[in-house]
């Protein structure tokens, strides 16, 4: 099940925090070697991570499986402050405009092949609707140009920032990706198809 954490309830989720800090260690820091993050202390956690944060856990059984972290663009976030130069176009900015980062899946519960997984689909369809609760329309995103092909076929609309170039051995994009109902609609279908195959 997913749950939203914010500053109104962060203190509710002490635990949940943790494991979810540790998660992000072990896919950020372990995986894929940001070694920038390391912290002796074994979880990872940043400049970010303050009470304008918005995060999202996946939970089953008290586990933390999959995480996410919204920062709302008006406000220091990754693009504002650390990766600029990804941007060419002027920096989306505005209450509507919301910065995805730090999206993890515990091992295990991974996507194979093109397909989502039922992890990652609660993921973004969770902040999907939350979004639009919340009138919220585009995210900004730095990833691998890879899943510039992937979100379209989720029906967002992608708009590039600049170029990718490469970060930490990765190649890295900054986009933006608008999403309404539409987008919601198929994760909603996907969803559904993955229940039905898991009978």
């Amino acid at each position: 099940m997913l749950h939203i954490v914010n500053r109104k309830n962060i203190f509710d989720y002490r635990q949940e925090m943790e494991k979810a800090y540790r998660l992000r260690y072990r896919v950020f820091v372990e995986e894929r070697k940001w070694t920038d993050l390391d912290r002796a202390d074994g979880r990872e956690v940043d400049q970010f991570d303050t009470e304008d944060a918005v995060h999202m856990l996946y939970i089953d059984r008290g586990e933390v499986l999959g995480y996410q972290r919204m920062l709302p663009s008006t406000k220091p976030h990754l693009l504002s402050e650390v990766l600029p130069q990804l941007c060419e176009e002027q920096r989306p900015v505005g209450p509507h405009v919301w910065e995805w980062t730090r999206y993890c899946v515990a091992p295990g519960y991974r996507e194979h092949g093109r397909a989502l997984s039922p992890v990652s689909n609660a993921l973004i369809t969770g902040f999907v609707e939350w979004g639009i609760v919340n009138r919220i329309n585009a995210v900004i995103i730095e990833m691998q140009p890879l899943w510039i092909l992937r979100l379209l076929q989720l029906h967002f609309k992608v708009s590039a920032l600049g170029l990718p170039q490469t970060i930490s051995g990765e190649d890295v994009i900054a986009v933006t990706a608008a999403f309404d109902h539409r987008t919601l609609a198929k994760l909603l279908s996907l969803k559904s198809e993955l229940q039905r195959r898991a009978g």
